[in-house]
């Protein structure tokens, strides 16, 4: 039965533990899985939980595409909800020979792998971990799988994928021999066993339109919510642009300040050497004019006394 992770525990602590640890293994970055893993049993081990320490330490590390299969599956829990649901339903189509319901839920599927995909691949990129063309691919093949296996679908359900999955045969419904159709234009007789039968159709035709009814608009909310996340992703690229383009600006003022600060450094250097320079020469003038004022004053009292004449 196809579920969605987290899975419940036993109900004790120890159970639990190693679950979350595996869970989180497996949204882990494939280049960084063994060192946390290594990590992780090291402590389950020291804790004295042998056998969890042996589960931890068994895990094996998922490939790129099987990661980012992973981490879709914990990061958009509804998304990847209407995704199996949509699986679901299609399965049923072919099961039941809905043309109509084929046709729609075909389209559905086209649509909703690629959106899908779109959104892992972005939060692999987020992660530090963009994907590759190669690796891209088999991602899609590995949702497309999960849409046409039940058992692929539990696989990815559980959160714990190692290795991309490989999608099934093209479906293909059976088709009624032809002894068994109905000569165009007659009109079949419907016995009791017969209306039996054609009722318990009708009741499943009944609720398979319900389930397509619920998986078509469960598909749309995923878009909704994709385009939601891309008009909330170009709103903070766009953010994040005014903010570079502010932080620039203040760079350059403040290169800007800094080589006025400079200027002003060096002048002030200036000014202080030619204030230094002019109080030396004031200094020297000063005892200039005091020498010449002595000598003047010292003159001027010889010239008084030879004026005098001799006494």
């Amino acid at each position: 039965m196809e579920t969605l992770s987290p899975r419940k525990g036993r109900g004790d602590g120890q159970e639990q533990d190693v679950e979350a640890v595996l869970d989180d293994l497996y949204t882990t970055p494939p280049p960084d899985f063994v060192a946390r893993r290594e990590t992780a049993a090291a402590v389950a081990r020291t804790a004295g939980r042998a056998e969890d320490a042996r589960r931890i330490h068994a895990a094996r590390r998922p490939t790129l595409a099987a990661w980012a299969a992973n981490l879709l599956l914990r990061s958009r829990t509804e998304e990847s909800r209407a995704f199996l649901d949509l699986g679901l339903a299609l399965r049923e189509a072919y099961q039941t020979l809905d043309a109509d319901g084929l046709k729609d839920l075909s389209a559905q599927r086209r649509h909703v792998v690629a959106a899908l995909s779109r959104q892992a691949a972005e939060l692999a990129r987020d992660a530090g971990h963009p994907l590759s063309a190669p690796v891209q691919e088999d991602l899609e093949t590995t949702l497309r799988a999960v849409l046409a296996d039940p058992d692929a679908a539990d696989q990815w359900a559980d959160g714990r994928l190692v290795n991309a999955l490989t999608p099934p045969s093209e479906f293909r419904p059976a088709t009624a021999p032809a002894a068994n159709r109905p000569r165009p234009g007659s009109r079949p007789a419907h016995p009791p066993a017969k209306r039996a039968v054609t009722d318990e159709l009708a009741e499943r035709r009944r609720a398979h339109e319900e389930q397509l009814a619920r998986a078509k608009e469960a598909a749309e909310a995923a878009e909704q919510r994709l385009h939601e996340e891309h008009a909330r992703r170009a709103d903070a690229d766009a953010e994040l642009q005014r903010a570079r383009e502010r932080t620039e600006q203040a760079r350059r003022r403040m290169s800007l300040a800094e080589e006025e600060l400079r200027q002003a450094r060096r002048e002030h250097q200036q000014a202080e050497s030619d204030q230094h320079g002019a109080e030396e020469h004031s200094r020297s003038a000063a005892d200039s004019l005091a020498r010449a004022e002595r000598d003047a004053r010292a003159r001027a009292q010889d010239v008084r006394r030879k004026e005098a004449g001799p006494v």
